[in-house]
């Protein structure tokens, strides 16, 4: 059951400045992010987020249902044909410029990692400062994917052999829940910089982060539907994404060890493609996630034509 929105008595806001004169705390209920707008999950349930070193609450945050997950992979079905079939220019740019949106919202990611993660002030613009950098590292490569995982190949006869790398289409996220930003930027940037669109479950327990990711998206170029970000508990929104038709590929790298077997059995379902890849979130990226969801697709053409 959702901890009611209305409290027995006011509760004051701790985080105001130090000799300002007492406010009451507005706590805000986080909504999801589906097909480019904000729904409140269609079951009506929230949950409280609370800081990690306090336990003061800090906001509610929606509670996605299985049908909420299911509506998030028809979003993301619809926009994938056009985000795919868009110049791999074009979606560098676009990328870019959610790197810039979330640099215009570092204040507010630095907040939300303090309180969330319990990290100093200090640590928090630090990790805001390298989010940046992950997204704008990963902006730079759509348009160098096919240089890199794309071939000629050698035939004997009058003909080329192309092997061209394409999305596979719609990919499942689980977010580290230890890494509420920097992980979730990881695993959610090489997703749709390779032309995939996404469903994301956010960290259960550190949600801020991925809800005001959302607000720079919405406010950024990127389609609505390529991203769809769910919080709410990962063993009820996991398995539906694992076992759904409509998903091409899933990463559960941010599921716990002992539920990752039970996923890859419901993956199996529509031969999935599956990552579970735990790394050092703060060292720099490689290829591996990048190139995890693409299929490569051989063209056959007559020389000289």
């Amino acid at each position: 059951m959702s901890e009611p929105a209305a409290r027995a008595g006011p509760e004051r806001d701790a985080r105001a400045p130090a000799g300002a004169p007492p406010r009451l705390a507005v706590r805000k209920t986080c909504k999801l992010f589906i097909g480019g707008a904000f729904p409140r999950s269609e079951s009506g349930r929230s949950y409280p987020v609370r800081a990690a070193r306090t336990g003061e609450l800090l906001a509610y945050a929606a509670q996605a249902s299985r049908k909420d997950a299911r509506d998030a992979v028809v979003a993301a079905r619809a926009a994938f044909a056009a985000w795919s079939a868009a110049t791999a220019y074009n979606r560098g740019q676009v990328l870019y410029r959610v790197a810039e949106m979330i640099e215009g919202r570092a204040g507010q990611l630095a907040e939300d990692l303090a309180h969330g993660e319990g990290a100093s002030g200090a640590a928090a613009r630090r990790a805001v400062g390298a989010v940046v950098d992950r997204w704008v590292w990963y902006a730079g490569w759509p348009d160098k994917i096919a240089q890199v995982a794309g071939s000629a190949n050698q035939v004997a006869g009058p003909f080329l052999n192309l092997s061209v790398p394409e999305p596979a289409g719609v990919v499942a996220v689980v977010a580290p829940g230890d890494s509420s930003l920097l992980g979730l930027v990881s695993v959610l940037a090489p997703v749709i910089a390779a032309g995939n669109a996404a469903v994301v479950v956010a960290s259960e327990a550190r949600p801020l982060p991925a809800i005001t990711l959302a607000e720079a998206l919405a406010t950024a170029d990127v389609p609505p539907g390529v991203v769809n970000i769910l919080t709410g508990r990962t063993a009820e929104l996991a398995p539906v994404l694992a076992a759904h038709f409509g998903v091409d590929g899933i990463d559960i790298t941010g599921v716990p060890a002992p539920d990752r077997a039970g996923l890859e059995r419901l993956a199996a379902g529509n031969v999935k493609r599956v990552l579970c890849a735990e790394e050092d979130w703060a060292a720099v990226p490689g290829l591996r996630r990048l190139l995890a969801f693409l299929e490569i697709k051989t063209v056959w053409h007559p020389a000289g034509l």
